[in-house]
């Protein structure tokens, strides 16, 4: 097999490959031998088939075998030789001609093919003894598990039907239609609705309007929708809602005992403060983590610069690209609505693309180099997690999609390996804890990221929007859900 190097240009190269007809012969030849004694055919006592026969039938189909092994074996034998690992899969060119490649199939003709791949950079890790990272800690009071607590019990507060009117604080029963410009609109009714006067669930003014009804009112409404709400179609509109008040309730006595306790399945109002401690431990951990790592990652990238391969940041990209339409799609909302420009935006995210991918490159050396490895038993549960998002009847299918892909399964091997190798870094690097408000550690750091992670910002924000407006489906405000738990910015 003669292998020549016909590009090297930064990280790119091209190998071409040939393989001698008689080489290609010999294989063939071997195949056919080890096939001799086993296959069956009309008019022939096992292993008395000829070999020109045998050739005549299966020569076509043992060498397209022969060229499969070639390209499979030789591809990763070519590459390890030469000391360079492929940032993605080769790609192999080979003949299109149908002639030549019949000749090459009858062993007329060398076998000739170019590889033509990305090698990944070599990376000489740094002294990560400069790297300096200030982790912010919140102590949680005890007063923030008390409020937590009592958020808990709220929900299972009762309620009294009263006579009277409806104050701040009473539950009232309500059934409504919502109207714009007269004409009622999709979504814009309910019935036997149950609405805490004060909760801020509705959209602003809804509940206001309602203190001072009582059961049998029937009261009209009007209000305007947010100028960001999720539905474009109700964005900034003025809107009636006619509405009959059906029952008015009072709230009663909040109790926050072990009989609270016990009616969430628990034994004692002291396990549900253990839980929302750990919960709400947990929670703020996450934060603190989080900003940790950012900043770490912010240091790795300006640390390490080099070319990433292009193939890899094309493949980020479209990924990243793939799920900003999508945020802007299900928002109703366009690039110019987030004050920017497809193409602007599109530079932005090359750049993320291209963080991304030198901090996974970054961070896989470092791993490597430290030894750290993901255990059988890490991936086990990582698949379990994965699996329970889906729906009870299709668990077992995507189980069993997972356990048979390699590729499908080193996706759910990738954040848990990323983040053992910052359990790592975070052994080698200086921490010093700050002590913060809880606060402090919600805010949003503007200059985080840098400008790679801060595209996000662009569009990212049209799926907050509509995450944190009401729902078309009922003039009530949705509560807005949790950020994420990493920024975009970050490695992956």
């Amino acid at each position: 097999m003669q292998v020549t190097e016909t590009l090297n240009s930064g990280l790119k190269r091209e190998i071409k490959v040939v393989v001698p007809a008689g080489d290609m012969e010999a294989k063939l030849v071997e195949r056919l031998n080890d096939a001799k004694d086993k296959v069956r055919l009309n008019g022939f006592r096992p292993g008395k088939v000829p070999l020109p026969h045998l050739r005549k039938v299966y020569g076509k189909s043992f060498m397209a075998e022969v060229v499969n092994e070639i390209l499979t074996n030789s591809t990763r034998t070519i590459i390890a030789e030469r000391g360079e690992k492929a940032a993605m899969q080769p790609e192999v060119t080979m003949t299109e001609d149908e002639k030549e490649a019949e000749k090459i199939l009858a062993g007329g003709a060398d076998f000739e093919f170019q590889l033509s791949y990305e090698i990944i950079p070599a990376i000489e890790i740094k002294d990560f003894s400069k790297i300096a990272v200030t982790r912010q800690v919140f102590d949680v009071p005890e007063a923030e598990i008390d409020d937590q607590v009592k958020r808990i019990a709220e929900s299972s507060r009762s309620y009294e039907p009263k006579k009277g009117k409806a104050e701040e604080g009473d539950r009232v029963t309500i059934d409504y239609v919502g109207k714009i410009d007269g004409t009622p609109f999709n979504g814009g009714t309910g019935s036997d609705q149950p609405l805490v006067l004060g909760s801020k669930e509705f959209i602003p003014g809804f509940e206001d309007q309602l203190i001072g009804t009582k059961a049998g009112d029937e009261k009209v409404i009007t209000v305007t929708f947010p100028e960001n709400y999720g539905a474009a179609e109700l964005a900034g509109k003025e809107a009636t809602f006619d509405v009959t008040v059906k029952e008015v309730a009072k709230p009663g006595e909040l109790e926050i005992n072990d009989e609270t306790a016990k009616n969430l399945g628990l034994e004692s109002l002291e396990r549900l403060r253990e839980i929302v401690r750990g919960q709400v431990e947990s929670q703020f951990g996450s934060m603190t983590r989080q900003k940790v790592k950012r900043q770490l990652l912010d240091q790795l990238d300006e640390s390490y610069k080099f070319e990433a391969p292009s193939k890899l940041i094309e493949a980020e990209f479209n990924n990243i690209w793939t799920q900003v339409q999508r945020d802007l799609a299900a928002a109703g909302r366009t690039f110019a609505d987030e004050e920017t420009t497809e193409d602007e935006a599109r530079t932005e995210y090359q750049r993320l693309a291209e963080r991304r991918v030198r901090l996974g490159l970054v961070l896989a050396e470092i791993g490597e180099k430290a030894g750290v490895q993901v255990t059988d038993e890490e991936m086990q549960r990582a698949l379990f997690d994965f699996v329970r998002r889906y729906p009870a009847n299709q668990q077992q299918e995507v189980f069993e999609f997972y356990r048979g892909n390699p590729n499908a399964l080193a996706t759910l091997r990738a954040p848990i390996f990323e983040e053992k190798v910052i359990d790592h870094l975070l052994t080698q690097i200086s921490v010093t804890d700050q002590k913060v408000s809880k606060e402090e550690l919600m805010a949003e750091d503007e200059e985080e990221g840098g400008d790679e992670a801060k595209a996000e910002k662009k569009t990212k924000k049209a799926a907050a929007k509509k995450a944190d407006d009401a729902s078309a489906e009922e003039p009530k405000k949705k509560a807005a859900p949790k950020k994420k738990a990493a920024k975009e910015g970050d490695a992956e």
